[in-house]
């Protein structure tokens, strides 16, 4: 049986915090704890904060390009600018929406720039790298509770295909992000050539069930899902540029 738990009792972080020691102590607090094989899903937001990933819209002076494309948009040119300093290269451009491509790599809507659940006049920028970022709450975990753990970050992203969005894993540790058929015969004999299922992917969106956007629950503890062993990370699941049929 597959368990999902979101954690109440982590604080408003600010930079500089240790997100492993508050998901320790909330979980501790409440009567969970940590257990071996725990997987724990972290909103990128608190791990943006925790690392200093917010800048002042003030102190942003946007260039003459950013000024052009906020036109006739709801979107303050400064925003714009930051996107663009985010971005790698831009994807697509149609009204307040850029679909940029992020220096890590990602596609994703405004190059991830964000400004909900911040004080105001304040951006959120994603993490400079979310597999170290996991990679270092995993770690800090474990020096507390000599647990062995898997962390996932999360970003939610729309979809090309479908309405809506859906929490996305971009930082990875502690599993491998797949679960690999390929070669497998499936109930009439048929050899499975494609399917490789992104669990980390799954497991991002199963968890913000209990998350929310309103819920103030940043962390969910995923208990009882049989992974993947191995280092793992979120790179391992960006297409590559070669094989993508829309770039």
């Amino acid at each position: 049986m597959i368990n999902i738990i979101g954690l109440n009792g982590i604080p408003m972080v600010k930079s500089g915090d240790d997100l492993g020691l508050f998901i320790v102590s909330a979980a501790e607090e409440q009567g969970v704890g940590i257990m071996d094989g725990d997987i724990i899903v972290v909103t990128q937001k608190v791990v943006s904060k925790a690392e200093g990933r917010l800048v002042k819209l003030k102190e942003i002076e946007p260039s003459e390009f950013a000024r052009k494309i906020s036109e006739g948009t709801e979107r303050d040119p400064r925003h714009t600018e930051a996107i663009l300093r985010e971005s790698s290269r831009i994807i697509k451009m149609r009204g307040q929406v850029l679909i940029a491509e992020t220096r890590h790599s990602f596609v994703c809507a405004n190059a991830g720039v964000d400004r909900s659940n911040i004080d105001n006049g304040y951006l959120c920028l994603l993490p400079i790298d979310p597999d170290k970022s996991a990679r270092d709450i995993r770690y800090k975990v474990k020096e507390l509770t000599s647990r062995n753990v898997v962390v996932i970050i999360t970003d939610t992203w729309g979809r090309p295909w479908r309405l809506g969005q859906v929490d996305f894993a971009i930082g990875v540790s502690g599993m491998t992000p797949f679960r690999d058929y390929r070669g497998m015969t499936d109930p009439f004999d048929y050899e499975l050539g494609v399917t490789n299922i992104a669990v980390a992917d799954e497991l991002a969106s199963a968890a913000e069930l209990a998350k929310g956007k309103l819920s103030g629950i940043p962390v969910v503890i995923i208990r009882g899902y049989e992974f993947g062993k191995g280092e793992g990370s979120a790179k391992e699941m960006i297409r590559p540029l070669e094989d993508d049929l829309f770039r």
